[in-house]
């Protein structure tokens, strides 16, 4: 929200009263404001992005969400219900995930939250072939993931602690640029990715600036 339209919406709130376009004389409202965001708003009034009297005006109550994440407890209630969901509108029989796949979902980070989730889960119900979704019915930026599993379940004896799992993926991805001269189409026919993939999950752990001139043909 530009701070033109903060300062204007400060001002409704505050006086309880709207100038409507074309009009000279303001109306009297009388609302309830829910605002939501994903975004720091603390850190974006020290940048100066968001002006600190609205938002002491908007957080009289202040309800925390956390992120798929934060609650990975859920997410099993979650895929069950976009499963049934998405199964119905495919006319698909698809039933339930394999446990590789969940395996898989489990250790994912969900930047995207229940939105992404629920993209994942459509995309597996449409590809899958039988009554469960496998990791290869995955899309292939979630599915790549999946090699990365192996090595931190052989690593951790069969369940990779969280904190572990992002070095993994990042020293796997790494290790292939490095083979590959920094050739990112070579490295990723290595990793059996697409190039896209690829350059995802580099973003991803900051490693796009060193091979960022050698992007292959």
């Amino acid at each position: 929200m530009p701070l033109g339209t903060q300062a204007k919406l400060l001002r409704v709130i505050q006086n309880q009263e709207v100038l409507r376009v074309g009009s000279l004389t303001p109306r009297k409202i009388d609302v309830r404001v829910i605002a939501a965001t994903h975004r720091d708003l603390k850190a974006a009034i020290a940048r100066k992005d968001f002006r600190e009297d609205l938002y002491y005006r908007l957080s009289m109550v202040e309800i925390h969400t956390p992120a798929l994440v934060e609650r990975r407890e859920d997410l099993s209630l979650l895929a069950s219900f976009f499963i049934e969901k998405y199964a119905r509108q495919f006319r698909k029989e698809v039933s339930a995930l394999s446990q590789r796949a969940r395996i898989l979902l489990d250790h994912h980070n969900w930047p995207g939250n229940v939105r992404e989730l629920e993209n994942v889960i459509g995309h597996g119900c449409m590809m899958a072939q039988a009554e469960t979704i496998d990791i290869q019915d995955l899309p292939e930026y979630v599915r790549f993931a999946s090699s990365i599993t192996r090595v931190a379940l052989a690593t951790a004896g069969g369940n990779p602690p969280e904190d572990s799992f992002d070095s993994h993926e990042k020293r796997f991805i790494a290790d292939a640029l490095e083979r590959a001269g920094g050739n990112q189409s070579q490295a990723a026919r290595a990793l059996r990715i697409g190039r896209d993939a690829l350059r995802y999950k580099m973003r991803k752990h900051g490693l796009e600036v060193p091979w960022q001139a050698h992007t292959g043909t």
